[in-house]
């Protein structure tokens, strides 16, 4: 306490006095029960309103699935997010990955677990892999904010984490610069399996800091699928929602 008066904190959200990281106001409104909402199984996508509350459909088994997901399985499993990428909590996002501010991170993280954990019907991976960086990338900023998110994401659900699991083969556009169209060809053959024996028959869990079109955990799940993993789970921050 005397610490906190000689240095006191500002909530990463509203800028208000708080002890943490993020203020009670903050966390309950965008993070807590009341915030929660019907999300497709596979892809974290929102569902429409006339599908079962999220708590209700955990509670009840069931599996619920979008349309596109239906249609069109992706090679992932399961998509579980904390939050959707939209205004206020896309700064810490921004933040944590333009603005050097590595201590969001672990607040990152430790909402992620809370989501994770949340899931009664979700087992969890046996290993996690962050989405890798290229070389050039990583030099430019410094560090993987995957990573940085995986770190304390392990330590806090007790999984073995392994930074170097996969790795990019080749420097991509960054997919948010590329249109829709060319998306997947922009990430085709982008990454590979270093050492397959850590994969094959395992459930990995694959850490990002954002999921927008899919298209890049989809091919580092069809990548960890052709080396043999079993299962391939997102457990990613932040989901924009489709527009």
């Amino acid at each position: 306490m005397l610490l906190h008066r000689l240095l006191p904190g500002a909530c990463a959200l509203c800028g208000g006095d708080s002890y943490h990281a993020l203020c009670a106001g903050c966390a309950a409104q965008f993070f807590g029960p009341a915030a929660a909402i019907a999300r497709c199984h596979v892809c974290a996508n929102p569902l429409d309103g006339h599908a079962l509350p999220a708590r209700d459909a955990a509670r009840q088994g069931t599996a619920l699935l979008c349309g596109v997901c239906q249609a069109h399985p992706p090679a992932f499993d399961r998509t579980l997010v904390a939050a959707d990428y939209a205004m206020p909590v896309d700064q810490l996002v921004l933040q944590l990955k333009f603005g050097h501010r590595l201590a969001l991170a672990p607040l990152c993280a430790r909402l992620l677990r809370d989501s994770v954990l949340s899931q009664p019907d979700f087992t969890l991976p046996a290993l996690l892999c962050p989405v890798p960086l290229g070389p050039r990338r990583l030099a430019e900023r410094g560090y993987n904010q995957a990573l940085e998110i995986a770190r304390p994401l392990a330590s806090s659900l007790g999984i073995a984490l392994h930074a170097q699991l996969a790795v990019r083969l080749r420097e991509t556009a960054a997919q948010s610069s590329i249109a829709p169209d060319r998306r997947q060809q922009n990430i085709a053959g982008a990454f590979a399996v270093p050492d397959a024996a850590l994969v094959a028959g395992r459930h990995i869990g694959v850490v990002d800091d954002v999921m927008t079109s899919g298209r890049t955990l989809n091919e580092l799940a069809a990548t960890l699928k052709r080396h043999g993993a079993a299962r391939v789970s997102n457990l990613v921050f932040a989901r924009t929602p489709p527009h």
